[in-house]
């Protein structure tokens, strides 16, 4: 069974940094896209950013060159250092993963993932 648990949410000021974990165990897929995602009150879930088993990692335009994904294999952890925030990056991210079609990139659609947590709290103030 599929289990993700994210934390280091917060509340932080304008231009502050956190790091988010995603505690990910029992995935089986041979290739697979583990991504961040957030969704704010009353908008559409918004994709971050993913990275494949091979580590290559795809960012949302709105958070290129302020955020970095990583996997940690070793602690079955994944992270989204969030640099530069913002108070539009205020929203409930969750961490999701789902298998990669050979040849494609992970998508930053959630709609491809069906594997969720249950969400962190990021608060960015002005």
């Amino acid at each position: 069974q599929v289990q993700l648990v994210e934390s280091g949410g917060g509340s932080v000021q304008a231009g502050g940094s956190l790091r988010l974990s995603c505690a990910a165990s029992g995935y089986t897929y041979f290739r697979y896209c583990l991504g961040w995602f957030r969704q704010a009150p009353g908008k559409e879930r918004e994709g971050v950013a993913t990275i494949d088993e091979d580590g290559s990692t795809n960012y949302g335009d709105s958070v290129k060159g302020r955020f970095t994904i990583t996997l940690d294999n070793a602690k079955n952890t994944l992270y989204l250092q969030m640099g530069n925030l913002k108070p539009e990056d205020t929203a409930m991210y969750y961490c999701a993963v789902d298998r990669r079609v050979s040849g494609f990139r992970c998508p930053t659609d959630h709609q491809w993932y069906n594997n969720w947590g249950q969400g962190t709290q990021v608060t960015v103030s002005s």
